[in-house]
This record gives structure tokens, sequence and C-alpha cells, in this order.
């Protein structure tokens, strides 16, 4: 399930120099992310966590990341709580693991078709796979 945010925020401010082409990618993306329920925008991880401890596991946002070199965080509620894994933004491709795509959403959709037949393993889960 997904935890709807309260309202859509406007556009980040902290986002390094792109290339014309990457800020075409990246702008397009965060138009229908923006347009979704799930995006938070500049919410902590501690409030993201806090959001999602009493939620359904599965349950996810998308949130801005904290961290100067991503650009967003998935944080996702897990059967030993909440977790957040970072989206990475590298030659006009979003990133989580393996999977890439040219915008966020469809990365998610990539993420949530493909993690129910291979779950994905990271060290920031401590071996929990993400399903």
């Amino acid at each position: 399930s997904v935890l709807p945010s309260p309202t859509p925020p406007g556009l980040p401010d902290r986002f390094r120099m792109f290339r014309s082409c990457e800020w075409e990618v990246l702008e397009r993306s965060l138009n229908i992310l923006q347009a979704s329920d799930f995006y938070w925008g500049p919410l902590s991880v501690g409030e993201a966590h806090a959001k999602l401890q009493q939620e359904p596991v599965g349950t996810y946002l998308v949130r801005d990341s904290s961290q100067g070199n991503c650009l967003f965080s998935l944080s996702v509620r897990m059967p030993t709580g909440p977790v957040s894994l970072r989206i990475s933004f590298q030659e006009g491709y979003f990133r989580l693991k393996n999977w890439f795509a040219d915008c966020v959403v469809r990365l998610l959709e990539l993420v949530v078709a493909g993690t129910r037949n291979n779950p994905l393993h990271f060290d920031e889960m401590g071996g929990t796979p993400l399903v």
C-alpha cells in the first residue's frame, strides 16, 4: 500500500547542476511524482519512519533524500520496521539496486513488479528481503 502525501510540494531547491537533457528527465519525473499519492517532499528519515511505523508491511513513501549525493529516498515498512533506501540519479536514469528508469514512478513500478518473484536484498535491511 501507499502512504499518501498531505499536499503536493513545490520543486525542491537543493538539486545540483544538471545538463539540460538530465534536467528535462528530472523535471518530467518530478511532475509525475508530485501528482502521485506517495511523494512527501522534504521529510526527514525520522519523520518518514514514524509515519510508516503503524502502517502495514509493504507500505511505502518517497521523500527527498537528506544525502547530498541522492535526490530521493524510498522509505518502506518492513516486518522488522521501516527502512529507507536511496534512489540515485545518474546519466539521466533513476536507479535502485539493479533497476533503472527515466522516471521515479516508473522505477517503482519496475521494482514492485520485479520483487514479486525475486526479492531484493539490501545491506541496510539486515538481510530482510524487500518484496
